[in-house]
């Protein structure tokens, strides 16, 4: 990875360099008031949104932390260990599978595969003191399928601006699910932080639970958030996230007319508004892992929830997204532009 080594280098405005995290490259994007860590070396993961007047960090590592696939042993050929021994936390772009490991045009796809588990190639776009923009590229192995991102800082916003374009380059119809897992834990999450979404939100509840102890919310549908049927169907405020302990559980969010959230603590008012384009991603996925997963990965230490836009649902892989006419085609040859951005909401230079 080389982002020009004669280029002019700054340590102030905005600005970017190259550094090395376990052995796997990543890009730093700085400003004024955020720094962005962006594994270039492992599927763009940001692993760090840190607000700097507060040294608030918006992204949360699971207790694994950050490790490098090609230097992990793989413990089985599970192909939910392939995604889950190396999951750092942070925020994944997810494509062309999201869940469950899955069967589609004869091949076969692990947890939340292929992109991003792999490298991606890197250029410089912009780097000026205004303004510092990165495109990060990777073409997929089982689709013929390339996908090109920009990550863009401006000068004195606490927000990151991302910009991409999937693209098709067969001569067939292509079918996949695409999204952006992104999860909240400590430092910033607290018991009480409130999740705020626009306009009637139809709540999906997941078919059947994810873990063990049973299930959070009911699997009965046709509640309108904030206010699901919980699983005695009493009524539950999702909204609110619990104290650790509360039972794990997903849901999918749907029927947006305008695409953002923003979730906020109440200890400080401190929040972040993640806002997209809902023409490509329509629905949120609300995951919800409160400690209650005593088994693997987890073992009771996770304490998390992902607010995840998404192409399509469930998290049971491609082959049933397809199968339920939510998978986001692509036409031959096609391409497909898409965005999204993350602001921090703070009296201390956020919006």
């Amino acid at each position: 990875m080389n982002l020009g080594r004669h280029r002019r280098q700054r340590n102030w405005g905005t600005r970017v360099h190259e550094i090395a995290l376990f052995g796997l490259d990543a890009i730093v994007l700085e400003n004024e008031l955020l720094c962005v860590t962006v594994l270039a070396g492992k599927g763009t993961d940001v692993v760090e949104f840190n607000f700097k007047p507060r040294d608030l960090d918006f992204v949360t590592l699971t207790p694994g932390g950050i490790r490098n696939p090609l230097a992990a042993l793989p413990s089985t050929s599970d192909p939910l260990a392939s995604f889950l021994d190396v999951y750092p936390g942070g925020w994944q772009e997810i494509l062309p599978n999201a869940g469950a490991p899955s069967t589609a045009y004869g091949a076969h796809f692990d947890q939340h595969a292929e992109v991003s588990a792999v490298p991606w190639d890197v250029a410089l776009v912009e780097d000026t003191e205004a303004a510092v923009c990165v495109r990060f590229s990777v073409r997929l192995q089982k689709l013929p399928l390339v996908l090109v991102k920009e990550l863009r800082l401006n000068a004195g916003e606490a927000t990151l601006h991302v910009s991409e374009t999937l693209t098709n380059e067969c001569d067939l119809p292509v079918q996949v699910m695409w999204g952006q897992h992104i999860a909240f834990g400590k430092p910033f999450l607290v018991p009480g932080a409130t999740i705020r979404l626009p306009g009637r939100v139809e709540i999906i509840p997941h078919p059947e639970a994810i873990a063990p102890g049973g299930r959070r919310v009911s699997d009965r549908r046709g509640a309108i958030w904030p206010m699901a049927r919980g699983a005695s169907l009493k009524s539950l405020d999702l909204s609110v996230v619990p104290a650790p302990g509360a039972p794990s559980d997903i849901v999918y969010l749907t029927g947006f007319t305008d695409g953002w959230y923003e979730i906020t603590r109440p200890t400080d008012g401190t929040g972040l508004r993640v806002e997209w384009d809902t023409g490509t991603f329509p629905c949120l996925w609300y995951w919800q892992e409160f400690g209650a997963t005593t088994g693997y990965p987890w073992y009771g230490r996770a304490w998390m929830v992902g607010l995840e836009p998404m192409s399509s649902y469930p998290t049971n892989g491609l082959a049933e997204a397809i199968a339920n006419g939510t998978a986001l085609s692509l036409a031959p040859r096609a391409s497909r532009q898409t965005w999204y951005r993350v602001e921090v909401r703070n009296d201390e230079g956020g919006a």
